[in-house]
């Protein structure tokens, strides 16, 4: 019978999480930067938002909460969709 390593399942999916963010907020650092040179602090306010969302995105309660591989298959924090 072939078990699954859940905790080892666990961290593939935040590094999974992790390389489909990385663009995601260099992306954002390029935004973040036409912001501040337009002195635009709610432009700057919200991509900095974003920015933090991005980086807790490996810590969504969901992960921990899968029992199962499809469970955490399933896992997908809302704010990659951004």
């Amino acid at each position: 019978m072939i078990t699954i390593n859940m905790e080892k399942a666990r961290e593939i999916k935040r590094d999974i999480i992790r390389a489909e963010r990385n663009p995601k907020l260099a992306e954002l650092d390029v935004d973040y930067m036409r912001a501040s040179e337009a002195q635009d602090a709610a432009a700057m306010a919200a991509i900095a938002q974003v920015k933090q969302q991005l980086r807790d995105c490996t810590q969504d309660p969901a992960i921990e909460a899968a029992q199962t591989p499809d469970e955490l298959k399933a896992v997908r924090p809302s704010v990659l969709d951004l």
